[in-house]
């Protein structure tokens, strides 16, 4: 099959939630209106049964595949969605929304709350990943589908499909948690904490007040980012990638960049500040630590006879979720007498190999996907 790309693509809106028919989150708070941006690509077919729903990252958002108007700059998935791609459109209805909390057209902590016309800031509530299915199970309702193909996601995506298909056995024929976790480890916490200490003691942060000021945590946020990419990577791409190379040979010691790592560290944090928001950056990394869905009383009830089949697939490289996280995930599901397996891709970028293309990464996920139902 010749692989294609998807061409140009629009980001779409709609109201899920209603002031009058409020979201209610598992700590009782509600919000209202909440709106979802997402995109879609490919066909539904007649009987609707087609449909494959993706799950974005922590940074990720609606745009997973094609373009806005510049081939040049496509979504993060492009890789793995579109025609003849693992995530076949030519035969998948894809569908592909920002997270609740989010900064990218999806109500967040930088929307504006109805009730005192200003930006909810550091007001918006506490949300858990079961909210964010929430919101999407409500979206699959304003788009007439009832049962998914299959969700799929990476890292945090990963662990959106993983509650999604606990809570919901009938919602979905598979599910892949890819470079996920379903228990972030101390070490995960600690990144984590690092981050977002550098956002909220940024003097600019204020309070969480800062849209509309004129300026805001730039610098905690940038740092944030650069401290995360590192853990993205492996020791041996960055070796691969920068060695020791410095950007002009020969120049004098000093405190400035100068390693061409440093350069490329710098550019990830400037760069990340034009399509990300502090706030989201702290809620949704809060999320991700309390995400404990094998840790709740009546889950051997709840997933008996669930029919979902289940892939985990990790990275070898991969030292922030290595492979024990998806090792836990088919153990927990294998001991409920469900249908798990895990696959271990050699690869050496790290956690961000999910975002890369990785020959046997993209064969395994398009055969779980393509094949016929066991």
């Amino acid at each position: 099959m010749e692989v294609g790309g998807l061409g140009e693509v629009k980001t779409e809106s709609v109201v899920c939630f209603t002031e009058e028919d409020p979201l209610v989150l598992e700590s009782g708070a509600t919000l209202g209106p909440v709106e979802v941006a997402y995109e879609s690509y490919g066909t539904l077919n007649p009987d609707r049964s087609n449909a494959v729903f993706v799950c974005h990252a922590l940074t990720g958002d609606a745009h997973a595949a094609g373009h806005h108007g510049d081939s040049e700059r496509r979504g993060w998935w492009d890789r793995l969605i579109g025609p003849g791609k693992p995530i076949d459109t030519e035969r998948f209805f894809v569908i592909s929304p920002n997270l609740l909390g989010g900064c990218r057209g999806t109500t967040g902590p930088s929307s504006v709350n109805p009730v005192t016309g200003e930006r909810y800031g550091l007001e918006f509530p506490m949300f858990s990943v079961r909210d964010l299915n929430t919101v999407h199970r409500r979206l699959l309702e304003k788009l007439e589908i009832g049962r998914l193909h299959a969700a799929l996601g990476g890292s945090l995506g990963g662990m959106q499909a993983l509650q999604w298909a606990i809570d919901f056995p009938q919602a979905m024929e598979r599910c892949v948690a890819i470079c996920a976790s379903a228990e972030l480890s101390a070490m995960n916490i600690a990144f984590s904490t690092v981050a977002r200490e550098a956002i909220m003691r940024d003097p600019d942060f204020q309070g969480g007040r800062y849209h509309g000021s004129g300026r805001g945590p730039n610098i905690g946020l940038a740092v944030a980012r650069m401290m995360a990419h590192i853990t993205y990577l492996s020791e041996d791409s960055f070796a691969h990638k920068f060695g020791r190379a410095r950007r002009i040979e020969g120049t004098e010691p000093g405190l400035g960049p100068d390693f061409e790592v440093e350069h490329y560290l710098h550019h990830q944090g400037a760069s990340f500040l034009s399509r990300f928001d502090a706030l989201t950056y702290l809620y949704l990394t809060r999320t991700m630590d309390y995400f404990t869905p094998f840790e709740e009383e009546g889950l051997d009830e709840k997933l008996r006879g669930n029919p979902t089949e289940f892939l985990a697939i990790s990275f070898s490289s991969d030292w922030r979720f290595a492979a024990p996280h998806s090792e836990r995930i088919v153990s927990e599901l294998k001991a409920r007498q469900l249908s798990a397996r895990h696959a271990e891709i050699e690869s050496p970028w790290g956690h961000d190999s999910f975002l890369l293309d990785v020959p046997e990464y993209h064969e395994a996920l398009a055969q779980f996907l393509q094949r016929e139902a066991s």
